[in-house]
């Protein structure tokens, strides 16, 4: 059934990037469960009529694969969650952001004012750690690798032309098996879960449901600069924890102090990723008009986690 928050009548084409990736598979389905046709830009042979290679040699992307579409939406990147992050692995975040940034950019570029809109992804992670402070979109970019990274990937994206809709997608840390709760599942149901660092630094999150919908909110709504795909509730790092111990009925104890993180997974990502300290606040999308399925911390866990003997209701495989 179509998503009354999403569904719009005359949408033609999306062109999809990253589309084999957590959210860039939800996203495709999403779409064409509402009858809307999906490209996919793909890095291998294409194997399907609606699949496109790219990026497989210096060849740039034709323009003319965009030609047409409402939207392409550029979802690329390795991800974050891969501990250490050696200087050889920041070299490969930052390539597998850029370059396909700079390529869909280039060919919304040569299209002018035909072009579609640009949906670009970025992170939360630009506004790096603000103790005490609430951010949104207008807030300065912090001073991490991490909040570095998305200032660069959010400039490759600008830079499809005047007459370019850009819109960026600042996400959240996904609630989600395959997302922020894949480790965290792993200690919880061992029993060795804990406060990371002190537990109380604020952690944006939304879950994979209402990132979508979010996705096609931008793109129907017509949004564009920067928007904050993040849960509208504060919720700490220990909310998150407890809300998932309790949810799998296991103890929530072992803390984990910052100085052994640092020694196993580099100073780069305990600092970006684990004890960073953010209230991201979803300014734009609640002025637009946008409802979240999953309000609380609590909700997104529930949703994503099974408790005992029970499917959860919206979780995805």
């Amino acid at each position: 059934m179509p998503d009354p928050d999403t569904a719009r009548p005359g949408t033609r084409r999306v062109v999809v990037a990253g589309a084999s990736g957590l959210i860039g598979s939800a996203l495709v389905e999403s779409l064409r469960a509402d009858g809307v046709t999906v490209t996919t830009l793909v890095r291998r042979p294409p194997e399907a009529p609606d699949e496109v290679e790219w990026l497989t040699d210096a060849t740039p992307l034709d323009p003319a694969v965009l030609a047409g579409a409402d939207a392409v939406v550029g979802l690329n990147g390795a991800s974050i969650g891969r501990f250490p992050w050696t200087e050889h692995y920041k070299s490969t975040l930052l390539w597998s952001r850029i370059t396909p940034t700079q390529a869909i950019a280039r060919a919304v570029r040569e299209l002018g004012t035909d072009a579609p809109a640009f949906v670009s992804a970025s992170a939360v992670g630009y506004y790096g750690s603000a103790p005490r402070k609430r951010l949104d979109e207008t807030s300065r970019r912090g001073e991490t690798f991490l909040a570095d990274l998305c200032g660069e990937w959010e400039a490759a994206a600008r830079a499809s032309g005047e007459h370019a809709r850009v819109a960026l997608l600042r996400t959240a840390p996904i609630i989600h098996a395959q997302g922020v709760l894949k480790p965290l599942l792993l200690l919880t149901k061992l029993g060795v879960s804990g406060p990371i660092g002190r537990g109380t630094q604020v952690w944006p999150w939304i879950t994979l449901d209402d990132e979508v919908r979010a996705i096609r909110h931008v793109i129907d709504k017509g949004l564009d600069g920067p928007v904050n795909l993040t849960g509208p509730t504060r919720a700490t790092a220990n909310d998150l924890g407890f809300a998932l111990a309790v949810r799998l009925n296991r103890p929530f104890l072992v803390r984990a102090p910052v100085w052994a993180m640092k020694l196993a997974l580099g100073e780069d990502a305990t600092e970006a990723v684990l004890t960073t300290d953010a209230h991201v606040e979803p300014a734009v999308l609640e002025a637009s008009g946008f409802s979240f399925l999953h309000p609380t911390v609590e909700d997104a866990v529930a949703a994503a986690v099974p408790a005992a003997g029970e499917t959860p209701v919206g979780a995805r495989a």
